[in-house]
């Protein structure tokens, strides 16, 4: 589907997505300069310690530290933020779903231990703690969102793709506003009027007062209320 720029859902996408920093804080992923959390390095090779195994240190485990899958999802994550407020949204595309495989690949090593066709893995020969979890689905929550906002900005908007991407926010994070207002706005372009009303008000009820969601409610009522007087007529 086309985009139309005098969409409100177009307009409302020309601002920056919304940095991690804006949820609960957290420790913060690797700081601005390159540096690692809780490694006294500056970047480069973190040093061995002990108590890991050779594996966790490759992937760059630290004990009481984050792994360096955490931290190279969050530099995607900050690298296609950039991209987006430069309109490189295709390359913004690509970071984020970089972002999404590292996390993916961390969680595997949680699920399933060391990867050793020799030694089968013990279940959950790496853990994380909680402040990682919240971490890693915070990055989740955050690509997601921005993938959402990346692809309204095409010239072909693929709404279904919206769509899948906003409702893995709202399975993580219910009343994420920016994710139901998506929601809306895609079952909205898909024909589902009846859908984009529920989540459409859902958004209102977070922000009573954004222009561009009672727009759209605005838009969806007529919608609706034109297909409920041509039942009529038949």
């Amino acid at each position: 589907i086309k985009a139309d720029q005098n969409d409100p859902a177009v307009q409302m996408e020309s601002k920056p997505p919304a940095e991690l920093k804006q949820r609960a804080p957290l420790s913060p992923p690797p700081s601005e300069g390159g540096g690692e959390v809780g490694t006294g390095t500056a970047g480069g090779a973190p040093a061995s310690e002990p108590g890991l195994s050779g594996w966790q240190r490759g992937l760059g485990c630290r004990q009481g530290g984050q792994p360096d899958l955490i931290q190279r999802a969050h530099q995607f994550r900050r690298q296609g933020a950039q991209c987006y407020k430069e309109k490189k949204f295709r390359e913004a595309i690509g970071k984020y779903h970089r972002a999404l495989l590292e996390l993916k690949g961390l969680l595997l090593l949680v699920q399933g231990g060391e990867p050793s066709p020799a030694s089968p893995p013990a279940a959950g020969a790496l853990s994380l703690t909680d402040e990682q979890e919240r971490i890693v689905e915070n990055i989740e929550i955050d690509c997601y969102n921005s993938l959402a906002a990346c692809l309204l900005q095409a010239e072909l908007v693929n709404y279904e793709r919206v769509k899948e991407y906003c409702l893995k926010v709202l399975k993580k994070e219910g009343d994420n506003f920016k994710a139901l207002y998506r929601s809306g706005v895609a079952y909205y372009h898909l024909g589902d009027y009846d859908k984009a009303l529920h989540y459409l008000r859902e958004a209102r009820s977070r922000q009573p007062t954004d222009t561009n969601v009672v727009r759209y409610i605005q838009l969806t009522e007529m919608k609706l209320s034109r297909s409920s007087q041509k039942e009529k007529e038949a």
